[in-house]
């Protein structure tokens, strides 16, 4: 299952303003404003997120995981399989106080996430 996903735009603002307006229908508001990123969700979590970006460049997926060892699992493989690391598994209270996630690059360079939290 997806947990969130993001892509590059080149005017955060206007693209911030374009997905604001376009995804209102479908119940979407933006839940967080950051310098670089904007996330957007229909509840309390932001499943689609924006970033200042170079169009074509790598994006971002995030796969909900079932529990930490899930977590630890998928790093210990995506490495094994060539993966490059982008963050060890480890708690990301920065993001949620039980964000425990790690990130990989795949072979693109798309930095690819498994996340387990309980909210």
């Amino acid at each position: 299952m997806l947990d969130h996903a993001g892509i590059p735009v080149t005017d955060l603002a206007k693209s911030k303003q374009f997905f604001a307006a376009a995804l209102a229908p479908l119940g979407y508001k933006v839940l967080y404003d950051l310098p670089r990123a904007t996330g957007m969700g229909t509840g309390k979590r932001s499943t689609f997120w924006i970033g200042q970006g170079v169009i074509g460049g790598p994006i971002h997926v995030a796969f909900a995981a079932r529990d930490h060892a899930t977590v630890d699992a998928f790093y210990r493989a995506a490495i094994a399989a060539g993966g490059r690391d982008n963050g060890k598994p480890g708690l990301r209270a920065q993001y949620h106080p039980d964000y425990y996630a790690a990130f990989v690059f795949d072979p693109d360079g798309n930095n690819i996430e498994v996340v387990y939290r309980t909210d």
